[in-house]
């Protein structure tokens, strides 16, 4: 059997993951009453990753239209099969999240905006968006008086600001805030700890790319796990102002 390329040993520990990054269902519950996303909404999904939270959307709003998107063909096949019993009200499409045409009353975005810039990425979707329309992403945040642990956790993102870096990321996009909260603690143990069984499942015989992916995977569980109640995603709401 040949080596798994870097590429192919991700897409492998991700495999059978139920997310693709921190999140909970409530944390949509309450972005789309806080940006009161309409019954017969048109939403996206942007970054859906294997379609976990474009099924909770599905869930909490059965009347609307909703159009998930992401770049890695592996998720949108994932996602496909995860929507189905949706029919034709929910479709997932390979393509850059950048590139939404809309018009939606809604963007969800998890713990992907930063792949455009916060203030990037919301001039993109202004153009998408029906009128009163918002957009609600999470981003990375550091906590007042971060520890050593929880900035070396950040130390790949360097761009990383408070709460009040956040905010002006999003006002010198044109947006206001509608509403913000933390995702601390249960949304990263969601996601980790499912994590944590995959790569004990993976772990006898694995070696090459794949030994790497998981040693990564695991140096970013243990540096989590050394400041669990410091890692924190904002979770922001915002419309144009």
């Amino acid at each position: 059997m040949s080596e798994l390329t870097p590429d192919e040993a991700f897409l492998t520990l991700y495999t059978d993951l139920a997310r693709e990054g921190p999140g909970a269902p409530a944390d949509l519950g309450w972005a789309l009453s806080v940006a009161a996303t309409p019954e017969q909404a048109r939403i996206a999904d942007a970054g859906c990753g294997s379609g976990a939270d474009t099924v909770v959307l599905a869930k909490e709003r059965p009347r609307a239209q909703i159009e998930a998107v992401d770049k890695v063909a592996h998720f949108v096949e994932a996602a496909r099969r995860r929507v189905a019993p949706f029919g034709s009200r929910v479709w997932v499409r390979q393509g850059d999240m950048a590139d939404l045409h809309g018009p939606y009353d809604l963007i969800w975005c998890a713990g992907a905006l930063y792949f455009l810039g916060v203030t990037e990425g919301l001039r993109l979707w202004r153009k998408a968006l029906a009128p009163g329309g918002a957009v609600a992403f999470s981003e990375p945040c550091l906590l007042p008086r971060p520890s050593a642990a929880a900035r070396a956790f950040w130390a790949e993102y360097p761009q990383i600001t408070d709460v009040a870096g956040i905010r002006a990321r999003v006002a010198e996009a044109g947006y206001r805030v509608l509403g913000e909260q933390m995702q601390i603690g249960d949304a990263w143990e969601a996601y980790y700890i499912p994590m944590a069984r995959r790569i004990e499942k993976l772990r006898p015989g694995s070696t090459g790319a794949l030994a790497a992916a998981l040693d990564e995977a695991e140096r970013e569980i243990a540096r989590w796990k050394a400041a669990p109640s410091e890692i924190a995603y904002a979770l922001m709401v915002v419309a144009p102002a």
